[in-house]
């Protein structure tokens, strides 16, 4: 196979400032060129893959699972359950666009049980308004993936942001509900996220140290499970929304009941492999596990968790480690945070240049979140438990199949 074309470098647009950008003859360098599967860019996972597809005002978003194990039971509800809680319009400080998003299961689930075949789930875009979009057809949204798409394809869907749009995340929160009904069921293990901090509002001191239930944790809209901070946080999305302005903040993620031995000791360290599942998020920009950056404070001998053996199993006295010591699972609880910035586009003019590289304004127009965590807080949970059912599966692949 012989790819031979004319095309704008990577990086460059076709014109800049009436100019052309340097134009890159490919003749016969790529042929014959492959990439493995688990290096495509839309694919993630090694042995439990998850492969999402869709723009966010095209027709319909979903998703395909392969390898996932056979007889699993699973209904459509149990992913609508985490899809209702990821949807837009769901309350009043979120996007107000007005989408049921539910789920079609298309094939690899039989008789509310999955055959081991890959799992096709779609979801339909119902209240698409591409219209609103129309002047960043020319110009470049600050912060945003407007100008990087173009430099990298030389063509993008500017409709909604396209594959940037966090719509994108449909595929993974309904991949991740059939990820955590696997962990549930293989070792009741459990995670819950929540928000700890919406711009300089936070959770107060000891706040967080309780494993937090569900009902808690969705008693308010902006999913803080502390009462009198979530009310304060509401206060805040609502004030800069009527700014046209938006806000970021944090996201904590507690697992237990996860087992030791899961991770990988170098590249696919579970940490690193939790790290890169989160920072791939939309919007994402930290990630800390265990005592983070406030670790760097602290001495080794008042950072290392010591052993002690309790009812004949090995735990730590602190979790400091936040789960996992050296790329693996410890059996401790998981727990990190995540960073998430203020919405990137904003109702207030804003200076940018278009697509010629011109000086020019912009002041978006369509439906957007002035603060993106609350409806992150279940993306986060599914990103969560697609590594570890990932890693769990690739400990089995190499330590319980053989017996010597």
């Amino acid at each position: 196979m012989m790819l031979c074309y004319d095309a704008p470098i990577r990086g460059r647009l076709p014109r800049i400032g009436g100019r052309r950008g340097p134009i890159c003859r490919l003749r016969g360098r790529l042929a014959g060129a492959t990439l493995p599967r688990d290096a495509m860019p839309n694919i993630f996972g090694k042995l439990f893959t998850v492969t999402t597809w869709g723009e966010s005002h095209g027709p319909a978003v979903g998703v395909v699972i392969d390898g996932c194990p056979p007889r699993l039971p699973i209904e459509a509800a149990e992913i609508q359950a985490d899809l209702d809680r990821r949807r837009p319009g769901q309350s009043a400080i979120v996007t107000p666009r007005k989408e049921e998003d539910r789920v079609e299961i298309l094939a690899g689930i039989f008789e509310g049980r999955t055959t081991g075949h890959p799992i096709s789930l779609l979801v339909r875009n119902t209240d698409a308004r591409p219209g609103a979009y129309d002047e960043m057809k020319e110009k470049f949204r600050p912060s945003h993936a407007d100008y990087t798409y173009q430099a990298k394809y030389g063509v993008r869907d500017h409709r909604g942001g396209g594959r940037s749009s966090a719509r994108e995340t449909i595929g993974r929160v309904a991949a991740g509900a059939i990820a955590k009904k696997i962990l549930s069921l293989a070792g009741s293990v459990e995670i819950r996220a929540f928000v700890t901090r919406i711009h300089d509002i936070a959770l107060p001191a000891g706040a967080a140290d309780r494993f937090p239930t569900l009902e808690e944790v969705e008693a308010s809209p902006v999913r803080c499970p502390h009462p009198e901070t979530a009310a304060a946080m509401v206060r805040r999305i609502e004030e800069v929304r009527g700014e046209g302005d938006s806000v970021g903040g944090l996201i904590r993620c507690r697992i237990r009941g996860v087992p030791p031995g899961l991770g990988e000791p170098v590249f696919d360290r579970l940490e690193a492999d939790l790290a890169k599942a989160m920072l791939s998020l939309p919007a994402t920009k930290g990630f800390e596990i265990g005592s983070g950056f406030g670790g760097t404070l602290l001495r080794g001998s008042e950072h290392n968790d010591a052993f002690e053996s309790r009812e004949g199993t090995v735990h730590t006295t602190t979790n400091r480690s936040g789960g996992i010591q050296g790329g693996i699972s410890n059996g401790e609880e998981i727990h990190f945070n995540v960073a998430f910035k203020p919405t990137a586009t904003i109702l207030r003019p804003q200076r940018t240049v278009d697509v010629a590289g011109r000086p020019t304004e912009l002041a978006a127009r369509g439906r957007h979140d002035p603060c993106v965590l609350p409806r992150a807080v279940p993306i986060v949970e599914a990103m969560a438990a697609l590594v570890l059912v990932d890693h769990w599966m690739r400990n089995a692949a190499q330590n319980a199949d053989f017996r010597f």
